[in-house]
């Protein structure tokens, strides 16, 4: 059994009339402390995907299994980090930090809660920034708060809803490495949610394309087996790194000009009519 897994999950919105099937029979296993990478074309469904892993969204049918026990709501084994900060405007870095450490941690004495929160304000370069507010923050200074937030609740999934796709590359460059650096540092389960190839080839050790939507589902395994620790400043030198991006780039705009494909078909498909139809308009 995986430590992580998603089994036949389907998931739609709408009602019945108009209804939207975004992921159909989604089939996942993640073993513990694995790096696994996501990777699909906007509007595919991979934040439908990661919010069902977290217990944000219930699957219409199937199963999501952490540890052997079914996922039915959000909790602090489940550390999400979304794209876009999700930080309370109005506190402080250690106010950011605090309120999920109170929650998680409620028996924690006010000076280790203090100790330890600085303890990860440090871990993601933050240090000498504790006090200030989100907006006095670069938005790759926000995105260190969110993970440092994500990583005090101590979860044993870590799981990265596109968090650098806003930032600058210089600056996604740096909390790549970072993100790197901490999990190879403090080995925790981790799924990440990229529309990046390079991103994933770099971070990962397994890639999974998620298909085109509607009806999008996990297609076949990319397993990454460059040397850890990889430097990116000679991986586009590595013979085998080209190769692994290049194969999944090339798989991706196949499976995407294939359901492209079946769309045109779809919409020259004519509905069944009754004779009565055809009758000419007044």
């Amino acid at each position: 059994m995986a430590y992580l897994e998603m089994i036949n999950v389907n998931k739609g919105f709408g009602p019945a009339t108009n209804r939207t099937e975004v992921l159909t029979d989604v089939n996942l296993k993640v073993e513990k402390n694995e790096f696994v990478a996501v990777i699909g074309f906007s509007g595919s469904g991979k934040s439908t995907l990661i919010g069902l892993l977290a217990g944000l969204l219930k699957p219409d049918s199937g199963q999501i299994m952490l540890h052997g026990q079914p996922v039915t709501e959000p909790g602090p084994r489940l550390g999400i980090m979304f794209q876009n900060y999700s930080l309370l405007p109005w506190m402080s870095v250690v106010g950011n930090i605090e309120l999920a450490v109170k929650k998680v941690f409620p028996k924690m004495s006010g000076r280790e809660r203090a100790d330890y929160i600085q303890t990860y304000i440090d871990l993601v370069s933050l240090t000498n920034s504790e006090y200030k507010k989100p907006h006095e923050l670069s938005g790759g200074m926000r995105q260190r708060l969110s993970l440092a937030r994500t990583l005090a609740m101590k979860p044993e999934v870590l799981l990265l809803d596109e968090p650098l796709s806003a930032l600058d590359a210089l600056t996604r460059a740096v909390l790549q490495d970072e993100i790197i650096r901490i999990w190879d540092r403090d080995k925790r389960t981790v799924v990440l949610i990229t529309n990046d190839a390079d991103e994933a080839t770099l971070m990962a050790d397994r890639i999974i394309p998620l298909t085109p939507g509607p009806n999008a589902t996990l297609a076949r395994n990319f397993a990454v087996t460059l040397e850890r620790p990889r430097d990116r400043t000679t991986l586009n030198f590595n013979p085998e790194f080209k190769k692994l991006r290049n194969e999944i780039t090339r798989f991706m705009m196949s499976v995407n000009a294939d359901a492209r494909q079946l769309r045109v078909e779809d919409s020259y498909t004519l509905p069944d009519i009754e004779p009565k139809d055809l009758r000419p308009a007044i």
